[in-house]
């Protein structure tokens, strides 16, 4: 066992070392060969732990996205896999997988398009295979919801297990074929009329191809490393909970043909088995935490409930509307002065009745802009659960123009304009 265990952290080292070198400049090739000639085949999970280790140890994110591909090419075809990985039809790793298939169809339909693209004469017209790069290339932009569900569903249950390397890592390559993706299909869109071939293939080179090829290899890093990991630590009702939350998000390029029905066929999230923790749908919180979100949320809210009775308000730094915990228990329709009373009665009848779902009023207040709403609370069934009375102090948010793309505290912002004053 010590002997393992040993061998084991000479190959991780190794591996690193190896690592270190492609930062350093050395030939992929040359490394690839030292990589065959040392270690052989490298277990999966040492590839994720070796990537984990070097960021820890201090190599920035950034040349480890830098180096990704370059790993890839050195290691493609000798990463190890486990013994058993027959993914059942259906399964969320099943369609991950059929998903990658269709990738790689659509990159190599492309490449098949770039060869005859080159055949051409530049000054020659390239309609019809502009069309089908047109077709291909976005319908590749669907890899989006593949990348979407890995990134909110796969990885949070991986890191549980404590393996962080891939949503550090890979998450980092999806946003750059995203640019890619993006950049590629502004060129194609920009590309009007009788397109030569010459302005054809300028475009694939400067965005198409490398789409195509970063898709490719994010393909190859999922099939070697990331799904058997996944398939080994993830247990049946870990992959129930993606199974379930995958519609969320759709299917990238295909719709799965078989069902799979998990024999831990649930929904619920088991962070949400700790005491004192409040149980919601989409996740879990303490009363205190609870408390601190809704008197945080910059609008005022009153909750009343099925029979017209004020049983919550929220306490926020700048309330718009006075409230005092006298109103907690009072008929909604005492809180307010007889002028109005009938309008409060409508809205409510039309809640109730299903006829209405929101009721939105704005005035001017003080020199102050207030917008005020009000929503039908329903269960999942339809049925009539209360009104959510929601206030807001519109004035600054009116006034933004632009863009701020910058990070500027809000306090840095009152500081200045204290200067200018």
């Amino acid at each position: 066992m010590s002997e393992t265990l040993h061998s084991a952290g000479r190959r991780k080292e190794l591996l690193k070392h190896m690592i270190r070198q492609l930062n350093s400049g050395e030939a992929v090739d040359s490394v690839r060969e030292t990589l065959v000639r040392l270690l052989g085949t490298v277990p999966y999970e040492q590839v994720v732990e070796v990537e984990q280790e070097l960021m820890a140890e201090g190599l920035p994110q950034e040349e480890i996205l830098k180096l990704c591909d370059v790993h890839a090419q050195a290691l493609r075809g000798h990463i190890e896999q486990p013994a058993d990985l027959s993914v059942p039809a259906g399964h969320p790793l099943d369609v991950f997988q059929k998903e990658n298939e269709a990738i790689v169809w659509e990159v190599s339909a492309l490449d098949k398009l770039f060869v005859e693209l080159n055949a051409l004469p530049d000054d020659g017209p390239s309609g019809k295979i502009f069309e089908e790069i047109r077709k291909h290339f976005f319908a590749l932009a669907d890899v989006d919801k593949h990348y979407l569900r890995k990134e909110n569903l796969l990885f949070p249950f991986l890191e549980q297990y404590g393996v962080t390397g891939p949503s550090t890592v890979m998450w980092g390559k999806h946003d750059e074929i995203r640019e890619w993706l993006k950049a590629g299909s502004a060129a194609l869109e920009a590309l009007t009329g009788s397109v030569s071939a010459e302005e054809l293939s300028a475009v694939a080179e400067f965005a198409l191809k490398p789409a195509g090829n970063a898709a490719a290899e994010m393909v190859m890093k999922e099939e070697e490393i990331l799904f058997p990991m996944a398939w080994e630590k993830l247990n049946e009702s870990e992959w129930a909970q993606i199974h379930h939350q995958t519609g969320d998000y759709g299917y990238c390029l295909i719709e799965p043909k078989a069902a799979w029905h998990p024999a831990a066929d649930t929904e619920e999230l088991t962070a949400g088995s700790a005491p004192g923790r409040i149980r919601l749908a989409t996740g879990t919180m303490t009363e205190k935490e609870l408390a601190a979100i809704l008197n945080t949320i910059p609008f005022d809210m009153t909750f009343v409930d099925r029979d017209d009775t004020v049983r919550y308000f929220s306490r926020g730094k700048e309330r718009i509307f006075a409230r005092s915990k006298a109103i907690i228990g009072r008929k909604v329709q005492h809180c307010h002065p007889p002028k109005s009373m009938h309008i409060v009665e409508k809205i409510l009848n039309d809640f109730k009745a299903g006829r209405e779902e929101s009721a939105a009023f704005w005035i001017n207040l003080g020199g102050k802009f207030i917008h005020i709403e009000y929503f039908a609370l329903r269960d999942e069934a339809g049925d009539y659960l209360g009104t959510l009375e929601v206030s807001q102090d519109l004035t600054e948010k009116r006034a933004l123009a632009g863009e701020q793309r910058l990070l500027t505290y809000s306090s840095q912002k009152a500081g200045e304009d204290h200067e200018q004053s």
